[in-house]
Formats: C-alpha cells, structure tokens, sequence
C-alpha cells in the first residue's frame, strides 16, 4: 500500500482518473464519519487510525517484527469487528439501502398530509392536557418486528384514535404507537434503546424515540407527560419545543421524503435481538424527576 501511495504522489502525470479515484475516496471516508457520528464506532475508527500510524512508522522504521505483529492482528481485528459490530454494520448497509430511491414510489402527497394532520392535532391536544405519548412513523424500513412485541391494532390512523390510546389509565398507553401508511400498526410496542452516550437528560420516552430513530430511518414524535412538550426526533436528533403547525409542517418534509409503498419496502430482518425497554407508567418518567430538580 505504500509503494502505490509513493507511486501516486511520485507521478508527474495525474490524470482526470486519479483525481477522481482520490475524491471518491475522499467522499467515502467522510461519508463514514458521519455515518458512524455519535455511535461506540467513533472510539473503534480511532483506534484503527492510531494502529496505522504505528504500522506506517514501524515500515519507516523497518522494524519487522513490530510489523508483522500489526498485520497478524489485522487479520484476527478483521474477524472480530465484524462480530461485534454487526448491529452497526447491518444499519451501514440499511442506509446505503435507502440511498436507491429509484427503486421504491413515493404514496400520493394526500396521504401523507393526512398522516401529519391527525399526528399533530392529536400531539398538540395530548401536551396540552399532560398526557405522554410516543408514535413512531415507519418510513422505508420496516417495524413488522417491532410491532409484534406490543399489541397488534391494525387501525384507521385518527386524532381521536391517538387521544384515546394514550390516557393514562389506558391498558394501551405504555410503549409506542407504530404507524405505517394511514393505519395504526400497533401499540404499547417496546423500542431499542439508544446507542449514543449523551442521552441522560432525556426522558425514557424521548430515549426510546432517540434509540429507533437511530437503528431505523423511522420518525418518532414525543410528548412529554410531565411538561406537554412535543418533540421531534429523526435519525437520532431531536427538535424539542414543536407546536401543532410547526409539527405538522416537519411531518410533511420528512414524509413527503421517505415514504413508500408498503409492498416495494426494502427488507430488514436484523439478526440479533436488541435491548429492550419499557416505558414507565405515569409519574415515573426520569424526565418528570429532571423538571422537578
């Protein structure tokens, strides 16, 4: 490898092939970044890179058992990063998935205005009397699984339908609420928990919204129990402090983008189960005890 980096740089003749081999190399390293940005992967590249600065210096230096040693556990790092890693791994190849929008139709923009329509009056009336909720929008990849660990509902997607399942004394209002299309897929599902580390001053609902929206291109909307704060949350960030307008015009940017057919829907069938986690009844919700310091 270092013969040809020698040879490139060496070169008096760089052609048009060269500069784009080295920009396409340049966008995928960057690319990686920011795929793995605020994930235990972060610590896994960083070490990596050190290791080949080590192995670089130790050719320089020709010291070749210190070199041999390197490419051995290269080998043996190889096998056991794949094993490790595979969550982080299978959501790298997901996404690189979902960039082949040629391949899935979008459903009409009505439906999609619908979806925001009853999603943002029914979140604006649940913050608004206190009551904590959490509905995950499928997108592109598919909560099936998910949703089997709540209770299957197969309902028409509605304001009222929303109210009502996340009353208090609801049998249905512990876990999420999982849409898909125009239709309530289920409710009381239980969620991954987030893989970022700085998720401590968040509530357990808005950590379990941060945790799928993080493994899955889903959106996830929160509201709080304790303060009615709607929140929105996209591929791990959320936008806290959202009214009824101001949701319902996110929801239509966000959809108007990612939804599909459910027929054309990429397939996705992890092959681990994830940590699960329950969210709390009334009262017990950590984000309830942060207000309250």
């Amino acid at each position: 490898m270092l013969e040809q980096i020698a040879d490139v740089l060496g070169s008096q003749e760089i052609g048009l092939t060269t500069v784009l081999d080295i920009a396409l190399t340049a966008l995928l390293i960057y690319w990686l970044f920011v795929l793995i940005r605020g994930t235990r992967a972060v610590s896994l590249v960083i070490g990596v890179i050190v290791l080949s600065f080590v192995y670089v210096a130790a050719q320089f230096l020709g010291l070749l058992l210190l070199s041999q040693i390197l490419q051995t556990g290269a080998v043996i790092g190889l096998l056991a990063i794949v094993v490790i890693f595979q969550p982080d791994i299978r959501r790298a190849l997901d996404r690189i998935g979902r960039t082949l929008p040629w391949l899935m139709a979008p459903t009409p923009h009505g439906a999609t205005d619908r979806v925001a329509v009853q999603i943002a009056e029914a979140a604006a009336d649940l913050g608004a009397a206190g009551h904590g909720a959490l509905v995950v929008i499928e997108r592109r990849t598919p909560l099936g699984e998910l949703a089997e660990t709540g209770v299957m509902v197969n309902a028409t997607l509605s304001a009222e339908l929303l109210r009502t399942i996340f009353l208090p004394r609801s049998e249905l209002h512990d876990g999420a609420v999982i849409v898909r299309g125009e239709q309530i897929l289920a409710t009381g599902a239980l969620l991954p928990m987030p893989e970022t580390t700085q998720t401590g001053r968040f509530g357990t609902r808005h950590r379990a919204a941060i945790g799928i929206t993080e493994q899955t291109d889903a959106v996830a909307v929160v509201v709080s129990e304790e303060t009615g704060r709607i929140s929105l949350v996209e591929r791990g960030r959320i936008v806290r402090g959202l009214d009824g307008p101001r949701l319902e015009r996110r929801l239509v940017e966000l959809l108007a983008v990612g939804r599909v057919r459910p027929a054309l829907r990429w397939p996705w069938r992890p092959g681990v189960r994830v940590p699960q986690l329950r969210l709390p009844l009334r009262g017990t919700d950590p984000e309830a005890q942060a207000h309250r310091r």
